[in-house]
Formats: C-alpha cells, structure tokens, sequence
C-alpha cells in the first residue's frame, strides 16, 4: 500500500496546549521566571514511584524508574530557591496567574470550579525535583470559535513548569531549575476531525486567543502543544513536544500512517497467540563470542551478554513495512534505547550488521524455531536487559492489538518517538501542603472587562496603529516578536513595516535555511534599530547582522558589523566610492547613457552593502549620472 491510496481512517486529533504565563514571579515562589545566564550551584537526586491514594503504581512513572538514572540539578540565584529544590513547603499561589488563568476560562465560556484544589502528578523522569508537578483544574468545559465552529473544551488548568533538560547521557540527566515553578496554563480541546490544515486551524486560533491577553509569554519554548491523535481502531497516542504549527501538520500526518501501519501489521499477527511470545528466553552469548559485528564485540568487551526471544508465527513481520519506515523492528529500537542498549538485532534483518549466517542459524537452533518463527536478540549490561527483555515482550504483545496507548515525542522533522506509557489516574493525589482556596463571584466580576478581545479586532487594532498592512499585522501577531517590535517603535524613528517585515519575513527565510533565532534576543534586535535609527548602519545591513550572529560567527553586535565591514560612511566617502565606480565603468556609461544605472548600482551595491541605504546609492548615482550625460 503507498501513501497516497490510504484509505479514510476517521482521524482524530485533540490538543492541549501548554502556554508560559507572563507573571512577575514563579507559581509558588516569589523568585523570576528569567532563564539563568549561569549557574551557581548544584545538588544530586535519585528519584522513586509512589503509591496513589488507592496503592497502584502508575506504569508511566515505573517505566522511568526502570531507567535508573541520577538527577543532577543546576540552580541560579534569583531564579530558583528552597521551593524548586524541594526542601521549602510552596508558598501562596501566585494570585496573577490564576487571575490569568480564569481570564481564559471567561474567554472559553468555561464553568470554572467553586473551589480549586491543587494536586500532585506524579513525575520521576526528572524534570521536578518533588517526584511531583503540581497542577489544579481550574474550570472544565466550553468552547472555542473556529471558523463558524464551534470546538469543546475539556479542561482548563493552572500548573507549574518542569525543569529545563541540559543533557541526557548513559546513566546521568541534568536540568537546569530556571524554568522549574514557572506559571503554566494547561488547555484541553474536545478532539476534531478534518484534514491536518483545517485541524492545525484549530491550535492556531487558540493561540492567537491567548497572546491577544498580552498575559502569556512569548518566545521560543513558551508554548508547547500536546497532541492526541487517534484513528479508527486505535488507542489514542499522545505526542509530546510540539513547538511549530508546520511541524504540527507533519506529526499528524505521521501518526495517521504510522498507525494505521500498525493496524495492518494487527491483522496479519491475528492467528499468533499472544502466550507464545517470549515464552522461550535464551542465553547466546557463547554464539556471537567470535562474531565479527562490531556491536556485539563492543557490548561483550564492556562484559555485556546476549539474550535471544523466541517469537512463534513472527517470521517476516518484524521486519515488514506497510508504508516506508513503519515497522515494528522500528518500534523495538525506539524503545530499547531508553535502557541505554544499542544492541538489538531481529531475525528479519539478519545475517547482517556483521552476524554471521551460521550464528543466525545456531540461535534459531537454541530456540528451537520453525520456518514460521522469529527472534528478536537483545544485548547489554545484565542490570538493564532483563529490563528491556520484559518491555520487548509487552510491546510486541500490544503489537497484536494494533495501536498501543502511548506517548510520543515530536521530532524536528515531524516524525515522532517513542517516549514512555500513557500515565494513568494512578499518578494523581492531593497536594498537602496548600490549602483549596474558593473563587468567588465578585473576583469573576473583576475580571470581565479584562477578557481579550476577539483576533480579528486585535490585528485591526494592531494594523490602524502602526500603519501595516493586515497581511504583515498578522504576521508579527503570530511571530515572538510583537512585544519588541512595539518597544522598538516606541523608542526609534525607523519605520513600523520596516521593522515587522524584518522581524517576520526575513526571520522566518534565515530559520528555513536552519539557522537558530534563539541568540536573537530581544535586548539585541533593540540595539540594531537603534543603530540603525542612529545612522551607524544601513538598512541593507540588518539582515546581514542576523544572519551572522544566528550562524555564531560573532557574539555581539560590535563583533558582526566589525567582521561585516558594514559601518556607515559619510557622505563624502559615498561620492567618492560612487565617483570611483563610474570611472571604472565610463566606457558603459558613454555608450548607454541613463540605461547604465542598473549596471552602477549593481557595481555600487557589491562595494557599499550594508553600509548607504540602497535608496541613497541610487539617487546620488543618478544625480552623477544626468550631469555625466548632460556634458
């Protein structure tokens, strides 16, 4: 089957979107929701499950803890406290946050709760130092206007953010506390049905909803949306980390195939039973002793071992892919690594990858196959494979299934990982440390005039104001730019669209090029207006400045004009250079006249790029030219 003949599989898509709060201080704590230049301290973790309130363990958080990874955490002054490292109770809720967070709720026509609780969730990946992130449901139900529709919502929740992950090595993670605390709203929509441009509407509208508050914050890592995505058959999969709205057309459109990839691979394992997978377990260390794969030499060198699964009726589908790239010997890799193994091996790709025909033919001997069979080998440390042994058989298991309930992780590229289980009610319990506290109908009434008004209004509003056209007041709407570009207005004399179109267009053409606009920051655009406005730069020159400082080819602006050579000049230095040009060409210009200007300013471009606005170049060029041709 190809892609373009798959069949209408009834997709479904829900979102929740996690969206920083713009608030002077953290949720339960009065430290700053800055991110640290530096850290100062650090201190180490190992973090464990707990029981719920009914003594389940919640298979997400086993599964993390079957990973049995040390926490190192990294703290900085000003931006983190007692609170994040856990050893302070959490002070108050943070009062601007929940008044922004029922803001919303008013927005959504939401029925926000009398009384709100705040809970524990349990979290041992490492991301919160506690083992928990403390959230509360704020308000449920109500909808959201989507092109003439109407789209439900579930939930709507005020919760703290998870640490920012420095790094992830064999053995060690370490995050930085920063963004750990800081105001999070939760949002959860009813899911939807469409195509993925008309769903990927939907997460649009909502943002927009949100940034017209002017209460959110903006930037990169600000919003993240959560994806739950179903098809006709299948368990619902969440994926994770979604930060673009054209990457989010992308993962959709990955999971449609991936899953009903997995549905078709169900249909031809029908017949197995699932008590036969793994029923047999081997030991072939002493077969790949002398093998020549340079995998397995390296895992036995580090006195790692080799375990082969014996998995009756499998021959042939491990390795069988319904649509490019889908298949479930895929899937087995995505989660082995979790483990930190490298070594899994199944016997529709083998011999290969050094193993030899003979040692594929002595394990299938050990395990006594028949043609029908598989076998899936798994090699590591003794400590994690029986591990990884134990998630292999449960995975191929849901295998029979179709699509398991999970969670996944969105890749740049728009395909999605595997992450770990699908949390459960098991990992939820009160916070004991905070007191419920009532929402009251004079505080609701407060907050009515403060509800934003419609987008619509907003871009008509941000248009009229600076003099842009609606197609750019959406584009810098939509972008991380909007609070820097008002401020850049207020404090400069460079034109509004001039700014929007850099901050949108040209921003936009050097990330497509795969250029990072994270250095950018927003005390460095300011500072290259402000050149600009001075007259120590060129317009043509502020393109030229992001690009270098986005490649890391100089650390401040001084550095890149300097390296560019894009300093202005006087006008006398321009007549010069112009006066230069034309001589250089005056043999052209004798024979052509006027018609030899496009040909100057091109010469004259190439020498002054980025240091004379190029409407300047043009009209000094053309007064020397008209006297050259008077004479």
């Amino acid at each position: 089957m190809t892609v373009e003949t798959v069949p209408d599989l009834d997709l479904k898509v829900g979102f929740e979107i996690h969206q920083q709060l713009a608030t002077k201080s953290k949720l339960f704590c009065s430290c700053g929701c800055q991110e640290a230049e530096k850290y100062d301290r650090v201190f180490t973790r190992r973090l464990r499950p707990t029981q719920s309130e009914l003594g389940a363990y919640d298979a997400a958080a086993m599964f993390e803890f079957s990973k049995m990874k040390q926490v190192e955490y990294h703290a900085a002054s000003g931006s983190s406290c007692l609170v994040e490292a856990d050893e302070e109770p959490p002070h108050e809720v943070n009062q601007e946050a929940l008044e922004t967070t029922l803001i919303f709720a008013l927005a959504l026509h939401s029925r926000i709760m009398d009384e709100i609780h705040v809970m524990r969730k349990i979290v041992i990946d490492g991301s919160n130092t506690s083992g928990f992130q403390r959230t509360m449901l704020v308000a449920a139900g109500g909808y959201i206007e989507v092109a003439g529709k109407q789209v439900g919502v579930q939930s709507i929740c005020l919760e703290e953010d998870a640490s920012k992950l420095l790094s992830d090595e064999s053995g060690i993670k370490r995050y930085g506390l920063d963004r750990l605390g800081v105001p999070l709203v939760e949002i959860a929509l009813e899911p939807v049905s469409g195509k993925p441009e008309e769903i990927m509407q939907v997460a649009l509208t909502l943002g927009r909803l949100l940034r017209a508050s002017k209460r959110v914050a903006r930037g990169l890592g600000s919003i993240r949306q959560d994806v739950n995505v179903s098809i006709m058959g299948g368990a619902v999969v969440e994926v994770k980390g979604v930060q673009q709205l054209d990457q989010l057309i992308k993962v959709i459109e990955h999971e449609k195939l991936r899953q009903h990839g997995l549905v078709i691979i169900a249909d031809k394992l029908k017949k197995i039973d699932e008590r036969t997978i793994g029923d047999r377990i081997e030991e072939v260390t002493d077969i790949l002793a002398k093998s020549s794969s340079k995998m397995a030499k390296k895992i036995l060198e580090s006195s790692g071992s080799f375990r082969a699964i014996r998995l009756p009726g499998f021959a042939g589908l491990i390795g069988f892919e319904p649509y490019p790239g889908i298949r479930l010997g895929k899937e087995l890799g995505e989660l082995v690594r979790f483990y930190g193994l490298g070594g899994v091996f199944h016997s529709d790709e083998l011999p290969n990858y050094g193993i030899s025909k003979e040692e594929v033919q002595a394990v299938r001997e050990r395990l006594d196959l028949g043609d029908n069979d598989a076998f899936v080998m798994v090699g590591g440390s003794d400590d994690k494979i029986g591990f990884a042994i134990d998630a292999i058989i449960r995975r191929l298991k849901a295998a029979l299934a179709g699509v398991p309930a999970e969670t996944r992780a969105a890749t740049i590229d728009g395909k999605t990982v595997f992450s770990r289980p699908r949390p459960g009610a098991a990992r939820m319990y009160p916070e004991t440390d905070i007191p419920t506290f009532p929402v009251t109908g004079s505080l609701l009434a407060s907050l009515a005039d403060r509800v934003p008004k419609s987008w619509d209004e907003v871009i008509d509003g941000i248009a009229g104001k600076y003099g842009l056209n609606k197609k750019l007041a959406t584009q810098i709407f939509d972008s991380n730019y909007l609070s820097v570009f008002e401020e850049i207005v207020g404090r400069t004399r460079v034109q509004p669209t001039f700014i929007a179109s850099k901050l949108t267009e040209d921003l936009t053409s050097l990330q497509r090029q795969g250029l990072d606009p994270a250095v950018l920051t927003d005390s460095i655009l300011a500072d290259i207006f402000d050149r600009l406005d001075r007259g120590t730069i060129a317009k043509e020159s502020v393109v030229l400045i992001f690009e270098k400082l986005m490649k890391r080819e100089g650390k401040t602006v001084d550095e890149v004009i300097k390296a560019l050579g894009v300093s202005s000049i006087s006008d006398e230095e321009l007549s010069v250079v112009l006066d230069k040009v034309i001589s250089d060409n005056m043999a052209a210009v004798q024979e052509k006249g006027m018609n030899a200007l496009g040909m100057l300013m091109g010469r004259s471009m190439a020498v002054l790029r980025g240091k004379v606005d190029g409407q300047k170049i043009n009209a000094a060029l053309k007064d020397k030219l008209e006297k050259i041709v008077k004479t």
